[in-house]
């Protein structure tokens, strides 16, 4: 059976992810040097630090990193990868494009810039930015809405019934209110993320990510951005360069696995969200969850 290892993104964290890993010896020297770099331990997180950006990401990165790990000790190997937003980074990882360190490295930059970014737009009301996640809908009634309101896109297209949109509070709130959807949830999130809101995080995290080099993938990646699979390492990069302020694409990727001969996912990290899009997308492919020891 043809099989892809999925990564799950920022929503999925929870207090106590990955505490089992602690007593898998495969895990003792990653977790010493995630706690060395980063100083702090990624699976002791409390209910308050759990949902701030700047410790989700790396701990999230850390928990799916180590199960990878735990995955391939277990002689198991995916025939591609794809990752939810942060969880490409995992994906990344998972393929050899680079070591745990860079890739920790990479995601506590960027956990600690897209925080800041959010705090700036705390501090100017005009430009607060929000998120919201859109259930049952109309899409060619949000697509048009998204296109005559200003301040407003989609930030994560989920499924065909399941979108998150990003900008000005004021302009998501404008959205939610006209497009008469199902369910409208704002999202308990420090910034607008996938948008020209995180234009300066991007750039700057840019500077520390072009000089790092990207080695050629055992495996095919899936992008966020364009939701087709690369074996090219500047590809994959100049994906990632674009990825703060683009749109996740995760509906059209799971449709192309398909067209790829995808047959099952696994998602490898904590809960269970992205066989959950999955299942509402193609609902013939098969799926496991991953989240613990224990294959």
């Amino acid at each position: 059976m043809t099989i892809a290892w999925i990564y799950p993104g920022q929503g999925s964290q929870a207090v106590g992810m990955g505490k089992d890993l602690r007593d898998w010896e495969g895990a003792a020297s990653k977790l010493a040097l995630a706690y060395d770099l980063l100083g702090w331990d990624p699976l002791g997180l409390s209910e308050e630090q759990i949902q701030q950006t700047r410790y989700t990401q790396p701990a999230l990165f850390t928990v799916s990193a180590l199960l990878t790990d735990y995955c391939y000790a277990q002689g198991k190997a995916p025939a591609c990868t794809a990752g939810h937003s942060l969880g490409e980074y995992s994906a990344l990882y998972a393929a050899g494009v680079f070591d745990f360190e860079t890739g920790l490295r990479l995601v506590a930059l960027r956990g600690r810039l897209m925080d800041a970014a959010g705090e700036e737009d705390q501090g100017d009301r005009a430009h607060t930015g929000g998120m919201a996640a859109v259930i049952g809908f109309d899409r060619a009634k949000l697509e048009y809405l998204c296109e005559i309101i200003p301040d407003v896109a989609i930030a994560n297209d989920n499924s065909p019934d399941q979108v998150v949109i990003t900008g000005q509070v004021e302009a998501v709130q404008a959205v939610c209110g006209q497009l008469q959807a199902k369910r409208a949830v704002p999202l308990k999130v420090s910034g607008a993320f996938h948008s020209r809101f995180m234009q300066a995080a991007a750039d700057e995290f840019a500077q520390t990510l072009e000089p790092i080099a990207f080695q050629p993938p055992r495996v095919p990646v899936y992008s966020n951005c364009t939701a087709t699979a690369s074996r090219d390492p500047q590809v994959l990069k100049q994906a990632l360069l674009v990825q703060m302020t683009a749109p996740v694409r995760w509906r059209e990727t799971v449709l192309q696995m398909a067209a790829d001969g995808i047959q099952q996912v696994w998602e490898i990290g904590p809960g269970n969200v992205l066989t959950g899009l999955v299942k509402r997308t193609i609902p013939a492919l098969e799926r496991q969850n991953f989240s613990a020891l224990g294959l």
